[in-house]
């Protein structure tokens, strides 16, 4: 990424009400966060953290618990915020045990003010929910486990 798409991204920032954006361009990330004043603050572009150890190498920062062999793992599929359900008052999409189809909404996840509903890519029974409710999800960040029929 080069000084000029910085300075283009920076000014598209300026007019709109986004107060956070990350951008990820091969092995640089590009952090940008607007400050409470309004002003806009960039971060360094580091490069990309290293990609996950292998399956065979468990990382000692994983706080998920490794997927079973017998279950379907539902990642996220972009950066945001995970809602187990549609609105603050409504009942979850699923709970554990529940019998899910292909297809079917599992969660919600929010980024930048847009609703993304994220759905099980494959049917059978929920066998666990890897994410709180409220917290922040990063990109292929497990969020279910799905055990098939």
């Amino acid at each position: 990424m080069n000084l000029k798409e910085i300075k283009e991204i920076l000014e598209l920032l300026k007019g709109s009400d986004v107060s956070e954006l990350e951008v990820v361009r091969g092995e640089n990330v590009l952090k940008v966060r607007r400050g409470p004043s309004g002003e806009v603050r960039q971060a360094a572009s580091v490069p990309a953290p290293p990609p996950a150890a292998p399956a065979g190498e468990p990382s000692r920062a994983e706080t998920a618990p490794a997927p079973k062999t017998n279950v379907k793992e539902i990642v996220s599929p972009i950066v945001g915020t995970f809602y187990r359900a549609p609105a603050p008052d409504a009942s979850p999409f699923v709970e554990v045990g529940a019998r899910v189809t292909k297809g079917q909404v599992l969660c919600i996840v929010e980024a930048m003010k847009i609703m993304n509903q994220i759905e099980s890519d494959a049917g059978g029974t929920v066998a666990a929910i890897l994410v709180e409710n409220g917290q922040p999800v990063a990109y292929g960040q497990p969020l279910f486990h799905i055990a098939p029929d």
